[in-house]
């Protein structure tokens, strides 16, 4: 009678301890399932928001390659390779890093945000990675700078033999035609920059965002295609300077909407032209590359 009892108390604490490891497998298959499924989703989110990130805030910026690296069902990252394209000439730009995991997503701030640096009486930004020099644009609505208001064509067109990527800066909002009727033919427009929002820059730079895309052609079709793209860039309608630019310029006529500066690239020769114009406010040098013979530039 008692071996009995025990044989059925022994078949009876099996079938619990298997009941419980059966019911953790399924659980951590589904823990698996869930989190496979919530990064994934995750994962595309990310690609979307760093393609947009580049359309709308990284001035002449492109993106070579994207892709996925250390991959699992809890997280991984995304590795988004750059350069930019100086009339010609592709020159290497930092590579973001950025996370993912079942919980959500992260990008790569840290490499997107240019570094300071200040020797003497040169103040500038920086790409993190490769050190080279990050143009700056200057809204015509804030009046003072820290540091000033620099316009370096002249020096620009000192360096003999080279390309260059300049952000020019208007006095003055201007239309899309006058913006064409202004830069010379010898230059490339490579980015437009639509919109800022205003901050105390006296005291040293704010670190904000410009907000502007590329367009060659200055056309009608772009600029909706920018309108979308803030619109989803803010699609929880959070951030005011954006989407007062929105209601502003959503429905203005095209001939209307217009531009406060533009990121130009082309030879340093070519430059010339620019230097003394009236409505240029600013102008900041970028990257800089020098002519090889085996690479012609676009213009």
């Amino acid at each position: 009678m008692g071996s009995s009892i025990q044989k059925a108390l022994k078949k009876a604490k099996i079938k619990h301890w298997l009941s419980i490891v059966v019911i953790s497998m399924a659980s951590c298959l589904i823990l698996i399932f869930i989190s496979d499924s919530l990064s994934t989703r995750h994962t595309t989110q990310l690609h979307d928001r760093l393609f947009l990130e580049h359309r709308i805030s990284q001035p002449n910026v492109t993106i070579d390659s994207q892709v996925t690296a250390n991959n699992t069902a809890f997280g991984g990252n995304i590795i988004t390779n750059r350069s930019k394209n100086v009339d010609g000439y592709l020159i290497p730009w930092s590579t973001l890093t950025s996370s993912y995991s079942w919980m959500g997503s992260s990008v790569d701030f840290n490499e997107l945000t240019p570094g300071s640096h200040s020797s003497g009486k040169t103040d500038y930004k920086y790409d993190k990675q490769t050190k080279q020099k990050v143009a700056t644009f200057y809204n015509p609505a804030i009046k003072d700078y820290y540091g000033g208001v620099q316009n370096q064509l002249e020096a620009v067109g000192e360096l003999k033999n080279h390309v260059a990527e300049v952000a020019i800066s208007f006095k003055k909002p201007l239309t899309m035609k006058q913006v064409k009727d202004r830069i010379p033919e010898n230059l490339n427009i490579a980015w437009l920059y639509m919109h800022s929002e205003i901050a105390d820059e006296s005291k040293g730079p704010a670190g904000l965002p410009v907000y502007g895309y590329a367009d060659t052609e200055l056309s009608k079709d772009s600029f909706e295609t920018f309108i979308d793209d803030l619109k989803t860039y803010d699609s929880n309608n959070s951030m005011e300077a954006i989407q007062h630019y929105i209601n502003e310029n959503e429905h203005k006529p095209f001939n209307e909407v217009t531009v406060l500066g533009v990121m130009v690239t082309g030879q340093t020769k070519n430059f010339h032209e620019l230097i003394g114009k009236d409505f240029i406010r600013g102008a900041s040098v970028g990257v800089t590359a020098p002519v090889v013979p085996y690479i012609k530039p676009t213009k």
